[in-house]
């Protein structure tokens, strides 16, 4: 049975902390009822009912791990049951590490939680909005897309799939009334950073943004439906022209140095 929600529904992974709490905060504020996914049942019944009080939305949580395809599978039947309007692929981490000495476990589960669960639970909320003419998905990917850096290789792989996946599913759904983002941000002060034990006193000030900046930057387009890839402060656009654009030797120069110094 497929129930459909009174009020408009957003669906966000990774939902507890920064950016994906963020984007739950901001979709609720503008009506949205909200299914929220994370690891941790906890922080998100916490979240849930902090939400409800404070925003008058109706909030369901999903406890998963979606780098588990067993959970993902879990998730795509309640997304089938239960249609979205708006999807936030956001769930993701980051882990410092070279790919033949890090963690053959913690390189899997990066493919399948930035890969195969974004595929899939995108391909779950399609065909209700191809149905409905309407609907909006969101891959959160990152500046990290454009860039081929050691010690980082599955991250900037894993993003730079969801980027390329959000840009081609754009122009296939693009005369289906569905906007498709992929949200590429810079550094953003969040816990991923903590977790892959990332030094943040290394960056320059300057590179930081804030989650609730990046995520009202994705919402604004959103509401415009355009652009398809979204890159949040003019200092990241010019970061990703030069890296689109520059030689490859340069960048190569300039990623390797970089994880010397580290």
């Amino acid at each position: 049975m497929v129930t459909r929600h009174l009020q408009p529904h957003a669906l966000v992974t990774g939902a507890t902390a920064g950016i994906g709490r963020e984007f739950a905060l901001q979709l609720a504020a503008l009506g949205y009822d909200l299914t929220l996914v994370a690891r941790d049942r906890a922080r998100l019944t916490e979240f849930a009912n902090e939400l409800e009080a404070s925003r008058g939305v109706a909030v369901t949580v999903f406890p998963a791990d979606l780098s588990s395809d067993g959970d993902t599978s879990r998730v795509v039947e309640h997304i089938a049951a239960h249609p979205v309007d708006v999807l936030v692929n956001n769930a993701g981490f980051g882990h410092a590490g070279r790919v033949g000495v890090m963690s053959h476990d913690m390189q899997d589960a990066m493919v399948r939680l930035h890969v195969l669960a974004v595929h899939r639970l995108t391909q779950a909320a399609l065909p209700g909005m191809l149905e409905r003419k309407a609907g909006s998905v969101i891959i959160v990917s990152s500046v990290a897309s454009y860039l081929t850096s050691p010690g980082n290789v599955n991250y900037c792989a894993t993003k730079a799939y969801d980027r390329t996946f959000a840009e081609g599913l754009a122009l296939e759904t693009a005369h289906h009334g569905i906007y498709v983002q992929a949200l590429c941000p810079g550094f953003t002060h969040t816990e991923l950073h903590a977790r892959a034990k990332v030094d943040k006193g290394r960056m320059p000030a300057w590179l930081w943004m804030t989650a609730d900046r990046v995520v009202a930057q994705s919402l604004n387009a959103m509401r415009a439906k355009r652009p398809t890839v979204v890159i949040p402060g003019r200092r990241y656009l010019g970061i990703v022209l030069v890296a689109r654009y520059a030689p490859k030797w340069l960048i190569r120069l300039i990623t390797g140095r970089y994880r010397r110094d580290r």
